[in-house]
């Protein structure tokens, strides 16, 4: 179990480093563009860390494992995400992580309804612990001041996709479990949901005509390509990966919440990076995320 829960937490700190350089690349080229990117990026990754670790292509997988892991990369890497790069343009990284601390509450929902997970009630509380302090270290109002010119409308717009993004990250998670079953790899997991997510996403871009213009974008503005490339390392590549092997060892709740700690995380980024004040808030709700953790990690 603690290999399981030390995953999630790795998968804190990509998702920590990739929210913020997908940020910056976000609002060199948009959202769009970024989420068409990164996908293609990380499936190369994932496909030469095979070859790396003399894993087998996932070619001869069963059916099964397929429609889940495709599934899942569609609701949670195509639509959810696209929908959480849209929220970092429009409300910056901790607003947005805001609303992707409510995965956890959806997800031990569904995976109570959909796998029959059942969690201890000190697992709940730490659980209940962790979400309150993540959700009192973005609701820091002193943190919409920074460089981010926030309208009312953006910042409708930007809750209601941070959101949906919330969604699709944990019934990604909950349908990614039914394709991992029997000790399935992880990063072949991850490849197949990585793959099935850029094809949506890249017919989509086909059908509306902008390839060529997703392309010429990120020809002229290169520091992008830089800045989407380390975060598809961080974030599609490692992180998910370390998500699929902590959902495969821990239930799916705890997996989700200990996943949820970017905003904490992101604190002295917001401050160095962003420019966002920091406030006694967000001091307090840290330590109060932090014994949520503790009481995962111990129960």
């Amino acid at each position: 179990m603690l290999i399981g829960q030390l995953a999630a937490l790795g998968t804190s700190l990509c998702f920590t480093a990739t929210s913020t350089f997908f940020t910056l690349g976000g609002r060199l080229v948009g959202a769009l563009i970024v989420n068409r990117t990164r996908l293609l990026i990380a499936t190369f990754f994932l496909a030469v860390a095979h070859l790396l670790f003399r894993i087998p292509l996932p070619l001869s997988a069963e059916p099964f494992r397929y429609f889940w892991l495709a599934l899942s990369g569609i609701i949670g890497l195509a639509l959810g995400d696209a929908f959480l790069f849209q929220a970092f343009v429009w409300i910056g990284p901790r607003l947005s992580m805001l609303m992707m601390s409510l995965a956890p509450v959806i997800a031990v929902l569904m995976s109570w309804a959909l796998l029959g997970e059942i969690l201890t009630s000190s697992q709940l509380f730490g659980i209940f612990l962790t979400i309150s302090g993540v959700a009192w270290v973005v609701m820091d109002r002193r943190g919409r001041q920074g460089s981010i010119p926030i309208t009312n409308r953006n910042y409708f717009l930007g809750i209601l996709f941070g959101l949906g993004a919330a969604f699709g990250q944990a019934a990604g998670l909950v349908t990614a479990k039914f394709g991992l079953v029997g000790n399935f790899p992880a990063l072949s997991g991850t490849l197949i949901r990585m793959v099935a997510a850029a094809l949506v996403i890249w017919m989509l871009t086909l059908l509306q005509g902008q390839a060529k213009h997703t392309f010429a974008t990120l020809s002229s503005q290169p520091r992008s390509l830089a800045y989407i490339t380390a975060g598809a390392f961080f974030g599609p590549t490692l992180g998910v990966t370390l998500s699929l092997v902590a959902i495969q060892l821990i239930p799916v709740g705890i997996a989700s919440t200990l996943t949820s700690l970017p905003p904490v995380l992101l604190i002295p980024v917001s401050y160095f990076v962003f420019g966002e004040r920091i406030g006694w808030q967000a001091v307090l709700g840290t330590l109060v995320a932090i014994a949520g953790v503790a009481v995962l990690f111990l129960v």
